[in-house]
């Protein structure tokens, strides 16, 4: 169905929009976000005394690695979505086979953008880092919000698509086989 392949460039092009508008919001209020890491990061804000403090990251170089390597990500997982609409919308008439091929880098920025916000905010800095203990420094929730619309998008995307109604396959060519020296010279 036509409409199925336009609603899987869609969906991608509403990520690549959201991805593109966080990276841009990171970078142009950077110091709002900014202090959410140097939080995360130094555990500041966990329940006092808890026996996780060992990892607590407070060099503020590290935090702005840190931070870095998220804007760089989250904007690398846009870029993709992007991509991955333009290539799907250039092959939208095309057989089955193509288009599905076509979902590389549709499938490339959900993965992406999984490990961004689930490994990163939830794996990293909710249990590594008991970012879950923060009451003002949590973003658990917003996390997952975002991970989940990705994982639905990866899950849409990644299903076949058949034939459009009405596509007459090519007719199959079938190789001219050579004569051979030998069978030339028995027809003579």
């Amino acid at each position: 169905m036509l409409i199925a392949r336009y609603a899987k460039i869609v969906l991608c092009l509403v990520l690549a929009a959201f991805c593109l508008i966080v990276t841009f919001d990171n970078i142009t209020d950077y110091g709002t976000n900014y202090l959410f890491m140097q939080h995360v990061l130094s555990m500041d804000t966990t329940f006092p005394g808890n026996a996780l403090m060992y990892r607590a990251i407070t060099n503020p170089m590290l935090w702005q690695i840190f931070y870095a390597l998220i804007i760089a990500a989250e904007g690398m997982t846009g870029v993709l979505f992007l991509a991955g609409a333009i290539r799907l919308f250039q092959v939208r008439d095309a057989p089955a086979e193509i288009f599905n091929q076509a979902k590389v880098y549709a499938i490339a920025a959900c993965v992406l953008g999984f490990l961004v916000w689930f490994f990163g905010f939830m794996v990293v800095a909710g249990e590594w880092f008991a970012m879950w203990q923060s009451a003002t420094w949590n973003g658990q929730e917003a996390a997952f919000r975002f991970y989940v619309a990705v994982l639905g998008v990866l899950i849409f995307v990644n299903q076949p698509d058949g034939e459009l109604p009405g596509f007459v396959p090519p007719p199959r060519v079938t190789p001219r086989r050579r004569r051979t020296d030998k069978a030339k010279a028995q027809e003579t």
